[in-house]
């Protein structure tokens, strides 16, 4: 075969020929001027940026006679020889094929003898990270007591698979992509010593697409020529990598930023038709974007890079465009990316996209605007209920200021419900019979639970909700309800009738805690109330199959305060604390008094269950 690849050809022989890894050839060239040699090398980095380069021309200069500066010669017979792949005491292993325990046995064998030729023997293991579990305790061994004049280089692009052991056995070395600006002046450098005419953009568009590799570059130039007959052109480069031409994409982009659906559609059915790749425009529609976001924060860094892609029209699109748009639409590229790997008609998924990005950017362009007028709507509608709230304030202050009529509430042989309180004239109805079951299964336990998770679910609402349930508390709860108390009568009424703050509010139970209970709201001036009367419906229903008290027993005086209300009603067999859950009641129950009374304390032995 007489041809080979420009990536062989131009393979570098000197660390100075090395692109893009400055750091990493300083080090290993003084490594070798101060003789401070250690036993293992690892070399890791993405694909194509010159580790087993790297390891061969370190094989080279450690073993030159004639090294200069920590660079081998490439004149000398053992030089020449690695290059060629002859010499015996440089060998280069496949991880990929030879991951095996026997072949890592049959090197740590061979290793125990002493270079024939050349000063070090070097073992070079490339992709590493393939070798077995069997393999890499096999091989421990021999890094951790290497022996005299033997040098491991182990290359991979995986560092991450290769245990802990090893990796700590050895100097690590970290190459890094390699920058558009680096790829641009080495295909510059080759093509003229080729003597190939090119375009300056064409390799740019190349470099682009390399995505930080140099043997990629080299291999889509080389593919280049081939197509244009020895000569680089602009529209050779863009038909080999599938790349979209800058204009097509600055026009589609200003389309979709114009809200031009239509014309953004004929774009991306001109893409379709000439042949190129959906995946390909998807990935340079995220760099445009990316760079748009990159030169409205930091102009200097698109500049720096070079893409070919800075004039006037984007500098246009980059200053006009919102950021947050810019946010979604690469959001919604990386979705349609992920779902055009499956698909047989990547057509119908650029169409899909072209009118959901255009779309998009109709709220968005005006994004500032919008956001403006709805802080306005909403400063109105604050104005308005501080006005309703104050005009309500003074309604309590005048209906508290005149005198009300005492009267004295007459005994009854049974007892009755105390009588409820007259609120300062809410306009919503209370839905006791929603409360009530829920009181009836409150605990302290249900009641901590909604309070822990309540901020947490407050701050995941939007604006206008949030602002209204800030002034709203869980009072209390049970395994399958809340109940919601309000600081003032008008947010009440308008949580009541706002469906979609109770369906957030449920949503937002459900996610936190992992259930939906059902929402009931109250007033907070009128829990207190609601609260007394349950507790007297609830003695009325407990008493109804009980003899009712004497006369004598009806006028007695209570020797406890009501823990509900905040009069001298009677007090509940069980009260409730101010959270709404139930207590264990201080006093004891009746039922112990009575039997007391009947039988004496002396025989009495009272068990609480």
């Amino acid at each position: 075969m007489s041809y080979q690849a420009l990536y062989r050809v131009w393979r570098p022989q000197r660390f100075a020929d090395l692109v893009g890894q400055p750091v990493i050839t300083e080090t290993l060239k003084n490594t070798i001027i101060t003789n401070q040699i250690s036993h293992a090398y690892l070399f890791a980095g993405p694909r194509g940026t010159g580790k087993t380069s790297a390891a061969k021309i370190f094989a080279k200069a450690v073993n030159c006679p004639n090294a200069k500066d920590g660079e081998p010669c490439n004149e000398c017979s053992i030089c020449k020889a690695i290059t060629n792949g002859t010499l015996n005491d440089v060998i280069e292993i496949d991880a990929a094929s030879n991951n095996g325990v026997d072949e890592i046995r049959d090197i740590r064998d061979k290793a125990k003898y002493a270079p024939t030729e050349a000063t070090y023997k070097v073992y070079i293991i490339d992709e590493v990270h393939m070798l077995s579990t069997g393999a890499f305790n096999a091989l421990l061994k021999t890094l951790e007591e290497p022996p005299t004049n033997v040098i491991f280089i182990l290359a991979t692009t995986e560092p991450h698979k290769l245990p802990a052991t090893i990796i700590s056995r050895t100097q690590r070395f970290d190459f890094k992509r390699i920058q558009p600006k680096d790829i641009l002046e080495r295909m510059e450098y080759i093509l003229k010593q080729k003597d190939v005419k090119y375009d300056d953009k064409a390799l740019r568009v190349i470099a682009r697409a390399a995505e930080g590799g140099m043997r990629d570059a080299l291999s889509i130039l080389d593919q280049t020529m081939s197509y244009g007959d020895d000569v680089v052109t602009y529209e050779n480069a863009l038909q080999v990598t599938g790349s979209v031409t800058t204009s097509l994409l600055t026009e589609f982009v200003s389309e979709v930023a114009h809200q031009d659906v239509k014309a953004a559609l004929v774009s991306v059915r001109k893409i379709v038709d000439a042949g190129k790749d959906a995946n390909q425009f998807i990935e340079d529609l995220i760099s445009y974007y990316q760079n748009t976001l990159l030169y409205k924060q930091a102009p200097e860094m698109v500049l720096e890079q070079e893409l070919g892609i800075v004039d006037d029209q984007f500098k246009q699109i980059a200053t006009d465009a919102n950021a947050n748009v810019i946010y979604q639409i690469i959001e919604i590229l990386n979705d349609i990316q992920q779902q055009m790997r499956y698909t047989l008609h990547p057509d119908v998924y650029l169409e899909v996209l072209t009118v959901k990005i255009a779309t998009l950017n109709r709220g968005g362009v005006e994004g500032s605007a919008a956001d403006s007028k709805q802080i306005e709507q909403l400063t109105g509608e604050i104005n308005d209920l501080k006005q309703q709230l104050s005009a309500l304030k003074q309604s309590v202050i005048t209906t508290d200021s005149k005198p009300q009529a005492q009267s004295t509430p007459k005994q009854s042989a049974t007892p009755q419900p105390a009588p409820v309180k007259k609120q300062s004239a809410p306009s919503h109805r209370v839905n006791l019979e929603k409360i009530y079951p829920i009181l009836d299964h409150a605990t302290r336990s249900d009641l901590n639970r909604i309070k822990s998770s309540w901020a947490e679910l407050v701050q995941n609402l939007d604006v206008v909700q949030r602002s209204l349930m800030n002034i709203a508390n869980p009072v209390a709860a049970s395994s399958s309800g809340v109940v919601l108390s309000f600081s003032y009568d008008i947010f009440y009424q308008k949580a009541v009738n706002d469906r979609s703050l109770i369906d957030a509010i449920g949503n937002g139970f459900d996610r936190i805690i992992g259930y939906a209970p059902d929402l009931s709201f109250v007033p907070e001036e009128q829990w207190q109330q609601i609260r007394k009367d349950y507790y007297n419906h609830k003695r009325m229903r407990g008493n109804a199959n009980q003899p009712a008290p004497s006369a004598e027993q009806s006028s007695a005086p209570k020797q406890h305060s009501n823990a509900a209300g905040n009069d001298n009603s009677d007090e509940p067999p069980l009260p409730i604390d101010d959270q709404g859950v139930h207590e264990q009641a201080s006093a004891e129950p009746d039922v112990v008094t009575k039997a007391e009374e009947l039988f004496g304390k002396d025989i009495l032995d009272v068990k609480n269950d």
